[in-house]
């Protein structure tokens, strides 16, 4: 499953690394990527292994806000 996500906070390229490593330690996250420029944060993920709230919880882990996005 793929599951987008947006946050307005980024303001470095080490927000984008912290926020793919929060994610990507995650059982069942197999891939997270963050588009800086845009906020856009793509991860694909197992819904049986990690719900979308443990994927908002884990950007927010790292001090970032973030919310499900349909786009």
């Amino acid at each position: 499953m793929k599951t987008i996500l947006r946050s307005q906070e980024l303001s470095c390229p080490s927000c984008v690394a912290k926020i793919e490593k929060a994610l990507t330690a995650l059982d069942g996250v197999e891939m997270a990527k963050v588009h800086f420029n845009t906020g856009r944060i793509e991860v694909q993920h197992d819904p049986h292994s990690v719900s979308t709230e443990e994927l908002v919880e884990a950007v927010r882990s790292v001090g970032y806000e973030s919310k499900v996005s349909a786009f």
